[in-house]
Parts: C-alpha cells; structure tokens; sequence
C-alpha cells in the first residue's frame, strides 16, 4: 500500500480522465513474511502518542446511549481480555468464537484473538440455536465471548458443546440458566494491561467466517492475517482514496460478516480511523440521524439500504447536514435509478464492488480515477488479475456469459494476498473452488471492451425461459423503477410447455395495493422497457423478501417455493 499512498500525490482528482490502466499496472504487493492484524489495526497506533488518544470505536444504541474508545484504550483493553483468555488456557491456533453486535467489545475481543496467535471466528447474534451448535461444534471452538443478544440461544446448545471451555458475558444479567461464565466487567479490570503480539506469519491463520453455500452445510472459509492486506486497494478506491483527515466510517453490515468486517471495521482501524458502531434495528431514518449526527463521510450500504433512503428521502441533502463523500456498495446490483438518485440526491457516487468472503474486494469502482459505468461491476481492483472463464478454466470473449475468477498470482506473477486459506475440514471443497489457479465465484458476468464486468446472476439465479437465458438483475431494477415498487426478487417458475417462467414477487411501497389491475401495470412497465420475454409472466405481492443477515436478497428460497408448489 506503499506504492498506492505515493501515487495519490502524483494523481489529479478528475473524473473526465480515466487513470485506471496507470493505477492498475503500477502496483505492486508488499507483503511482509510477519505480519499480525491486531498489531496494524490497533497497537501500531496506541504505541504512536498523537494518534493513541484518537477515537476508535463510536458507539451507540437504539436507546441513544453513547460511548467513545480511543486507540489507547483499545489496545489497553485488548491487552487485558488476551491475559484473560491466556490465563483461561486459550493457546494459539485455538479457535474463539465472537456472538456480538457492533459494539466497542466486539473491536476488543477481535484484537485480543488475533495478537495471541489464535483464529477468532465472528458470529451473528441473529444465528438460532442451530445455526450456533453447527459452527461451534465443526469449529471446535475452545472459548466464546457474547453479550445478551445471543445468550438465549447459547443457552440451547451449550451442553452439546464439550469443548467450549471459557464462557465470557458482556452486560449479560445473572440467572439460573445462565451456563457458567466470566463476566467482562467483573474481570478484565483486574487483569494485567500490557501485553505481545504473537509473531504470526502473514499467511498463519486469523478469522473463521462460515458461508452459506447453495447446497450442504456452511463452509468455514480459513482467512489469513494477509487478507486485510489485500483488501486495501479496493477499499482505498472504492472509498474515494480513503483515508481523508476528518473520515469517519459507518455501516449497517454487521461486524460478524464478511460485508462487515473487511469492508468496514478492520481497514477503518488499520488507517488509524474512526468508525461507527450503530447497536439497532436499521431503518431510513436512523440512518439519516447517525450520518448526520456524526458526520459520517464514508459508508458501505447495501443497493436495498439505498433504496430504503431513496424511499424515504427524496432531497436528503436539504432536510439533513450530511458530510457524506464515499459510497461504496456491494452484495446486488444497484441499477441506474439507485444510482442516479445517489447523484443527485445524495451528491455522490456510488462505487459498485464485487468480493465474497473467500477472496474480498477484488472488483470495482472509484469513480474519481476511472469512469464508472452505471449497473457495472467495475474493473479488477490493482493488484487482482481477474477474468471471466468457462467450465474449462478459459477465458471466454468479451460480450460473453462466463464464471468471475480471480488467479493466485496478479499480473507479475505476484502471489495476491487477497485469498482465503482453504474451508475449514473441507479439503474437497477448497480443491473443487479451483481450477487450476483460477478460484471460481459462483457468479456469472460478462466483461465489455472496457474491462468492466457486468453481473448477470450467481449461477443458480441464472435460468432459461422459453430457450432465453435469464438473469434476475435486470428485471428486478427495472421494475424498482415503478413508484409502486419497495423492493423485488425475480426467480423461475417451472413450466411444462417453456421450462420455466419468469416470476417477480414485489413488495409494495406504502399506500399501494396488490390487485390484477397493478399486475397488469408492473408488467406492462417492463414490456416496455426490456425485451419481450423478460417481463414477468406472474407476480405475486409478500410482506417481506427472504434476506441474509448481511441484506442479501435469498432468491434460493423463493425459486425452491416455486418447485415445491410445481411438484405439489
């Protein structure tokens, strides 16, 4: 990232010149051999005098309780919860698992995880108990640290974890059916405050995220300390050459994720930045509130978290004092309307970015060194060689439908820091997420003469209408074009005659009703905007759409609706 810091000073910010191809062959990786997350994240700074009494971690509830931890304070407290988990027998390589909200004591128990050597394994406090048993049981987590919002469903499963040795609580109150715990404000005052980074290799182990996959149970993706690394570039981009000397990050993905994590708290904490810990249900006008209060100027929000504010806001800058100034956005397509709302209502424009948890922020925009397209993917992030190839491994031509894949190595041969280690006691499925050096995504695109890549669905969203292959993405934005329409998810409907239908369940913005004569309407909408076998042959209006944690539409929920109803 050395590279990358000098060539801010050499570029001019101008959006009419495209500087891509400069920035793109330019870089070069600096990975060092050791290398510890919690050491760049969070001790680097406490040991620097200016930037020790920064502040961190904001912090606040759905109540408006509000707290502040500075660097210093940070690192003091990750030094008393890592002699903590030490004197508990916790050993390096050892596996802790995390159940909490975006909280200053999740920063805290990241940091203290990772300087002892050990694997910190995130986990949603949305998980139920089986959910929760599966990943603590495959994990073999030997500790967990976890506050209210996920004890009721510890309680569940604690008996059928053995190897769960250390409980800790935060803010957890004591009853009967509480499991045997160490309370975190009982304890971590009395431990000892300083403490050392383990000397970890860049490529030693650091956080287990579990991923939902398309078919069997969740794979526990193996992240190495390098992978922050890696992100960098696409974070710095896509969060317009982050960071600026008053940044402040915020957003709603939560810390347990992917989206969370590596798009969010850890590259905040490794510039030595301030980010935003919101413990809350999200809605529109909460997150107008925090922008504003804290002058938020940099955010990750999913395409549906921008359509709620578009929804809910139509001049936000004239309602609002926002120093907003950086939007990147990931996880669906946004779409020209999203997009063009962000522009003028907003004031800024989003960066699309495309990553998963097994290789992050690979893909994407930075729109004030390279045009952005909207409804495009972008381009490789410096420092990622990325294509699009076919079942076989090879490229396909440009305008043509294939597999996203990024290589081991980037352009000079470089091995890219960006990849996971492997899936955690899944030797068979890390070799079948290769091919070759090629590790597949799942996610379809083509790419244009440009060298942007435009998302046509995961592979299993794909489907064929009639003999026309269809990509849910294009129907969905066009059809979020419609006043009438809060959010969309389009999925087959198997059909004897066509093989299958085109269907759209539509949830309805506030003061419509779902009747034949808005069926007709949203059908006709699309008729005329997209090809003729595109629009939906069906529509069917619901309350809510299937989501992940993370804000990710599950269409695989609604399309094995659609086949049970078939088979019924």
């Amino acid at each position: 990232m050395k590279h990358l810091k000098k060539q801010k000073t050499k570029l001019k910010t101008n959006v009419k010149i495209d500087q891509y191809e400069q920035l793109y062959h330019d870089f070069r990786w600096e990975v060092p051999d050791h290398f510890n997350i919690a050491e760049a994240c969070c001790h680097r700074w406490a040991a620097d005098e200016k930037r020790a009494k920064r502040t961190a971690i904001l912090h606040e509830d759905s109540e408006g309780n509000s707290s502040r931890l500075t660097y210093a304070e940070l690192h003091q407290q990750a030094n008393q919860l890592a002699n903590l988990l030490l004197q508990e027998g916790v050993q390096r390589g050892d596996v802790i698992a995390c159940i909490l909200p975006q909280r200053p004591e999740t920063a805290i128990t990241l940091m203290a995880s990772l300087q002892i050597g050990a694997i910190v394994m995130p986990l949603s406090f949305l998980f139920g108990p089986e959910a929760l048993e599966y990943r603590l049981q495959h994990s073999q987590a030997v500790a967990i640290v976890l506050d209210a919002t996920g004890i009721k469903a510890f309680e569940e499963i604690r008996d059928k974890c053995p190897e769960l040795k250390t409980v800790i609580t935060v803010d957890c109150q004591s009853s009967e059916d509480l499991p045997p715990s160490i309370d975190w404000s009982s304890h971590l005052p009395y431990m000892s405050a300083s403490g050392t980074i383990a000397d970890t290799r860049s490529s030693d182990p650091a956080i287990l995220i579990y991923t939902s996959g398309t078919t069997g149970a969740p794979k526990g993706a193996l992240i190495p300390h390098s992978a922050i690394i890696g992100n960098l570039t696409g974070f710095v981009a896509s969060q317009n050459w982050f960071p600026q000397k008053h940044d402040v990050f915020w957003s709603p993905a939560d810390w347990a994720w992917t989206g969370g994590l590596m798009d969010a708290l850890l590259p905040s904490l490794y510039f030595g930045m301030p980010i935003l810990g919101y413990q809350g249900r999200f809605t529109a006008e909460t997150a107008y509130y925090l922008m504003e209060k804290y002058q938020i100027s940099n955010t990750f929000l999913f395409p549906t978290a921008l359509k709620m504010l578009m929804k809910a806001e139509a001049r936000p800058r004239k309602k609002y004092k926002l120093a907003l100034r950086a939007i990147m956005c990931a996880g669906e397509a946004v779409g020209d309307t999203v997009f063009n709302w962000c522009e003028q209502a907003l004031e800024v424009t989003p960066n699309e970015m495309f990553g998963q948890t097994e290789m992050n922020y690979i893909v994407g925009n930075s729109h004030q060194h390279w045009p952005a397209k909207p409804g495009s993917m972008g381009r490789p992030y410096p420092g990622h060689r990325v294509a699009v190839i076919d079942d076989d491994g090879n490229e396909v031509a440009d305008g043509e439908t294939g597999e996203v894949a990024v290589h081991r190595y980037d352009s000079y041969g470089h091995p890219d820091p960006v990849f996971f280690l492997g899936y955690w006691k899944n030797d068979e499925a890390t070799r079948n997420k290769f091919t070759g050096d090629w590790c597949r995504t799942g996610d379809l695109a083509t790419r244009d003469a440009d060298g942007y890549l435009w998302y046509q669905g995961r592979a299993d969203d794909m489907f064929k209408a009639a003999g026309y292959r269809i990509g849910p993405s294009e129907i969905e934005n066009c059809l979020v074009k419609h006043a009438a329409v809060a959010n969309v998810a389009v999925v087959p409907k198997p059909d004897r005659e066509r093989g299958n239908l085109v269907k759209a369940y539509v949830v309805l913005s506030q003061g419509y009703e779902g009747n034949d004569d808005l069926v007709r309407e949203l059908q006709t909408h699309v008729r005329g905007k997209l090809a003729p076998y595109e629009y939906p042959k069906e529509i069917e209006f619901i309350d809510a759409l299937p989501m992940t944690t993370t804000g990710k539409v599950q269409r695989r929920i609604l399309r094995l609706r659609e086949q049970e109803r078939a088979e019924k």
